[in-house]
C-alpha cells in the first residue's frame, strides 16, 4: 500500500468513534450497508454503497480525506483526496 501525504497530518492515536452507526442515515430513517470512521474526528458515516453516502459527504464537507472501514475484521483505509488505499 502507498502512503499519501493525508496519512502524515492523521492524529495519532486515532480518534474514537462518535457514534455507532451513520447518524446521518438514522435521521433519515435509512439504513447504512457498511460504516466508514474519519480517522481525523471520529464521524461514522455510511459507505458508497449506502443510498446517501455519507462518508463521502463528510470528506467533501470537511476536507478529512483519510477514513477507514468500520467493519468488524476489516482493517483497510481509503484517501478520498488521492482516491487510493493507505
Amino acid at each position: 500500500m502507498n502512503e499519501c501525504t493525508h496519512v502524515e497530518l492523521l492524529p495519532h492515536p486515532e480518534p474514537p468513534a462518535l457514534s455507532e452507526t451513520c447518524l446521518e442515515c438514522e435521521a433519515a430513517g435509512s439504513h447504512p450497508v457498511q460504516l466508514r470512521l474519519c480517522l481525523t474526528c471520529g464521524h461514522v458515516g455510511c459507505c458508497d454503497s449506502s443510498p446517501f453516502q455519507h462518508g463521502t459527504q463528510h470528506f467533501k464537507d470537511t476536507g478529512h480525506a483519510v477514513m477507514r472501514t468500520f467493519e468488524p475484521g476489516e482493517s483497510w483505509r481509503w484517501c478520498f483526496a488521492d482516491g487510493a488505499i493507505v
